[in-house]
């Protein structure tokens, strides 16, 4: 298991990734740093499209929590806890942790953490008082923050106390599962300087204003105000206060961000790289012609230009799919008036699941730029969180077993398309609900944008067609699909039958794979408002329970029971690498490490 492992990782990643690939217009900037032999000291990365960084504040605005946000944060102010897959593991990174070292209690309720020895810039060391800060702004404040989910940390925190200068303890509402608490709750957790930030205004007095509702209340509204100044980032006074390996050099309104090496910074995580330029673009055309011309160091190309690789590697560059920490699949809408009744039954999924030939796929159709997929815990890397069930694919391609399976429930073709015609709750007939006559005719409601998916959906609705589902493709812009998969929690018109919003993966995990706020009854992103009481036990149990195979009883219930349509998953982006420059292991929870970057 996991034990010190995992990443925390925003969910808001799910939309931006896939919106990444199906933004296009004209490209914001594309300069890079040159050659490697010009700029040994400089590399240039690209960002995903429409993606421009709009937040330096470690408590995020609920509308500023996209992932490239978060890791340039992580660079300048040090996470407690960071957790990534740069070693190809998902474990505790704890060069780039403040904290050192940690304790539970006997009772596993309270947690004792002990700080590094970090310096602020300003030369004031890192204290317990700014993990303090951090949590009186947010507990005080907690549906203003991003991120924040009521019942979670901090409202889970009972008690906090200042052991010293460097350790302090927090003691929780119940006992939680270790790993949750550890890779899903705790890297939420920014220190802060409170020493310089604990005020209202720029001339104010610095105080503890945060020890009390109305004073915290005061300092987040400034803070917030402050950090809506992108303009300001390079000279405002609060930013120079960090204690990671970068500082600020410039940042532009239009998203385009420079680091430089914080000269003064006392951690062991150094950077090799002093300077770090940050590239947006508004369409994924504009940053491969960068690319083509070989003026972006660190950039990214669609999957479909795998088939064109040797145009890339040929101009000095290393074509490196990421892999995310993630999982992809189409929820299917089981409250739809139309065909929710239809889903309830699980005979149909299996059979509309060995309708889907992953394996091909992923080669064919995303030129090897994703991996089967065949449940709800990420399959890439392998983890002790994965079920063996899982692994094996209780559901591969197989249309035979698909047709067998209607024709044992109940369903006739009728000429090209099936039809209940044994209609009942019998063990041979079609299901509660299901009328006499009903027309196995499904509507899959995708994002447009992507050739990958495109294509994809065109091989599935064949491969259906084979077995007697007519399937309809209705194409949308990914903010219309995202829209419509919350119409039933919103109350409204609840008829779409399959949404997919899942081009570069539908839903990346913090380190810990847990599901409630993706399977569990009543949360957001569960849109087809699947209920399945075995699961909701288990999903709760994730959060909470010492048993160490419970992720691997999830893995195999949600794998079998098919909550969703498992679908490939995509890489985050299929990297292009200067040579020369080495990266490393790029993380599975889409964040990035310049420090750790080197030309050779």
């Amino acid at each position: 298991m996991l034990s010190t492992k995992r990443r925390a990782l925003m969910a808001p990643l799910a939309i931006l990734a896939a919106a990444s690939f199906a933004l296009t217009s004209c490209s914001s900037g594309d300069s890079g740093s040159g050659d490697a032999g010009s700029a040994k000291d400089t590399v240039s990365y690209a960002l995903p499209v429409g993606t421009g960084p709009n937040w330096l504040l470690p408590i995020a605005s609920p509308d500023t929590m996209a992932t490239h946000n978060s890791a340039i944060k992580s660079t300048l102010f040090v996470p407690l806890f960071e957790f990534n897959g740069t070693s190809g593991t998902m474990e505790w990174d704890k060069k780039a942790s403040a904290a050192k070292s940690y304790e539970f209690s006997d009772d596993k309720k309270t947690i004792s953490i002990t700080l590094n020895d970090l310096n602020w810039a300003d030369g004031t060391p890192l204290s317990s008082r700014d993990v303090e800060f951090w949590y009186n702004l947010v507990r005080f404040n907690g549906e203003a923050t991003g991120g924040y989910s009521a019942g979670m940390i901090p409202d889970n925190i009972t008690k906090f106390e200042t052991v010293d200068e460097k350790t302090f303890k927090l003691t929780f509402d119940k006992v939680y599962n270790e790993d949750f608490l550890l890779a899903n709750q705790l890297t939420l957790v920014r220190p802060m300087p409170q020493h310089a930030w604990d005020k209202t205004s720029a001339d104010d007095e610095i105080g503890d204003l945060d020890r009390d509702k109305a004073g915290s209340k005061q300092v987040l509204d400034y803070l917030f105000k402050e950090a809506g100044d992108l303009a300001s980032y390079a000279t405002n006074p609060l930013w120079k206060v960090v204690n990671g390996p970068y500082q600020v050099g410039t940042w532009s309104d239009s998203g385009e961000v420079t680091l430089e090496a914080n000269d003064k910074y006392t951690g062991e995580d150094k950077p090799s790289i002093k300077t770090v330029q940050f590239l947006p673009y508004t369409s994924t055309d504009a940053e491969m012609n960068t690319v083509r011309a070989g003026e972006v160091d660190y950039g990214y190309i669609t999957a479909s230009q795998m088939e064109n690789k040797a145009e890339f590697t040929d101009n000095g560059y290393e074509v490196k799919p990421w892999d995310g920490w993630s999982i992809t699949y189409m929820p299917y809408n089981f409250k739809s008036d139309s065909m929710g009744k239809v889903f309830s039954q699980l005979y149909v999924r299996q059979a509309l699941q060995h309708a889907v030939d992953q394996p091909s796929l992923s080669k064919v159709v995303w030129h090897d730029a994703a991996t089967p997929d065949y449940g709800p815990i990420p399959q890439t890397p392998e983890s002790d969180y994965l079920s063996q069930a899982q692994k094996d694919n209780p559901y591969p391609y197989d249309l035979d077993a698909a047709s067998k399976l209607f024709a044992d429930h109940g369903w006739t073709k009728n000429g090209d398309v099936l039809e209940c015609t044994n209609p009942g709750t019998g063990a041979d007939q079609c299901g509660e609900g299901i009328e006499q006559g009903k027309k196995m005719e499904i509507v899959f409601t995708t994002q447009n944008g992507s050739q990958e998916t495109d294509n994809m959906m065109a091989t599935i609705q064949s491969a259906m067609a084979q077995v007697g589902v007519k399937v309809t493709i209705d194409a949308k812009p990914l903010d219309n699909v995202l829209a419509e998969a919350q119409t039933c929690k919103q109350g409204t018109k609840c008829d779409w039958q399959f949404v997919f919003f899942g081009t570069a993966g539908s839903w990346y995990f913090p380190a810990y794979p847990t599901g409630e706020r993706v399977f569990a009854k009543d949360t957001k992103w569960n849109a087809g408002q699947y209920d399945n009481p075995e699961a909701e036990k288990l999903v709760t149990s994730m959060t909470t329970s010492t048993d160490p195979q419970i992720a691997q009883k999830y893995s195999e219930l949600l794998a079998k029971d098919l909550p969703v349509m498992w679908m490939p998953n995509p890489v985050y982006q299929v990297s292009v690498i200067k040579n020369g420059l080495d990266v490393g292991h790029q993380d599975p929870g889409a964040s990035f490490y310049p420090q750790r970057w080197s030309w050779k």
